[in-house]
């Protein structure tokens, strides 16, 4: 197992190490945070503006080559990460933001699994059944719905809800009230921050789970080693619960690896319509600030949250197949 961990390792830190110089080279060709450093009022000199790049790492006249041998000598020497163009440093700011997107997503990313996979089985047992057909519905209107309107209309929901009450009982943005007391209080605050976000990003994440697990039900509920099950004296669901639920749920397990960066990457339309200071915001933001250096970092950031979620797609896979073996 240690060799098998070792090897995967191996191979995820030199995908990520590319993908993110690549992602530098193109940000350093592309994003130029001295022309809008140009455009501050009172205008500075290109003199000015030359040196402020300079004292933050951001020398324009270095070519590409150059600034990313700085720059990643500065990482493999102090873990420092740069500063942006106007002079936060980025180790601190993804700091403070990653914990904030990681306690947004990690509910989230549970409550879709679960439930999608309990919808698609217990749709599959109801086939073309009432109940089937409106959870199947609603998992394809998710489906063809975009992420940003239906984080909307939930917000807007949890504002309805709110003026029929009288009294706020949702909170549709931001991520804590300014003034509470520590404790109790903070705790109960946060949990009120967070129903609206999560249940957005819930809602709209678990359709593909759920139509997923629920077709490859199906196709096993009819196969030889499920009817051998039945003729050996087992109920149908018992037959189903034992045997085809587990083979089906093996490509629903395979798809770990896709669906957890997926929802981080949608879940950056929820920070930005939920007010949420997170890494999704931050990026968007570093985009329109020509922030080379806060681009990069969410890139490699990108390329972690893939790895660890193929990584936890192989476990699931060889805890759910008995054929698939680490070596």
């Amino acid at each position: 197992m240690l060799k098998y961990l070792a090897k995967r390792g191996i191979t995820y830190v030199v995908m990520i190490f590319l993908t993110t110089s690549a992602g530098y080279f193109l940000a350093v060709s592309s994003l130029k945070p001295a022309l809008l450093e140009q455009e501050r009022i009172p205008r500075p000199t290109p003199e000015q503006v030359a040196d402020s790049m300079r004292l933050k790492g951001l020398d324009p006249d270095l070519s590409p080559w150059e600034r990313y041998v700085d720059w990643l000598t500065a990482i493999v020497t102090r873990w420092d990460w740069g500063r942006s163009p106007n002079g936060a440093y980025i180790n601190a700011e993804f700091g403070d933001r990653v914990w904030i997107s990681t306690r947004l997503f990690l509910a989230s990313i549970v409550l879709t699994l679960v439930i999608g996979v309990a919808l698609g089985v217990y749709s599959a047992a109801r086939q073309y059944k009432f109940q089937d057909r409106v959870i199947t519905s609603y998992s394809y209107l998710a489906h063809i719905v975009p992420a940003p309107i239906a984080y909307f209309l939930v917000q807007l929901g949890a504002i309805n809800i709110n003026e029929s009450v009288g009294e706020r009982i949702f909170y549709v943005t931001g991520i804590s009230t300014p003034g509470v007391e520590p404790g109790w209080p903070q705790f109960v605050d946060m949990l009120a921050h967070y129903v609206v976000p999560t249940v957005a990003i819930t809602l709209v994440g678990w359709g593909a789970y759920q139509i997923a697990q629920r077709q490859y039900l199906l196709d096993n509920v009819n196969a030889d080693f499920v009817r051998t099950a039945r003729a050996k004296g087992l109920s149908r669901n018992q037959a189903i619960a034992r045997h085809a639920l587990r083979v089906s749920f093996i490509p629903v397990a395979q798809s770990i690896a896709f669906t957890i960066p997926a929802i981080f990457a949608g879940g950056f339309f929820a920070e930005k319509i939920f007010a949420w200071p997170g890494v999704g915001s931050w990026s968007i933001d570093a985009i329109s600030l020509q922030d080379v250096n806060a681009a990069t970092a969410t890139l490699a950031y990108g390329s972690v949250i893939f790895a660890i979620g193929a990584v936890l797609a192989d476990f699931a896979t060889t805890l759910v197949d008995p054929r698939v073996r680490v070596q």
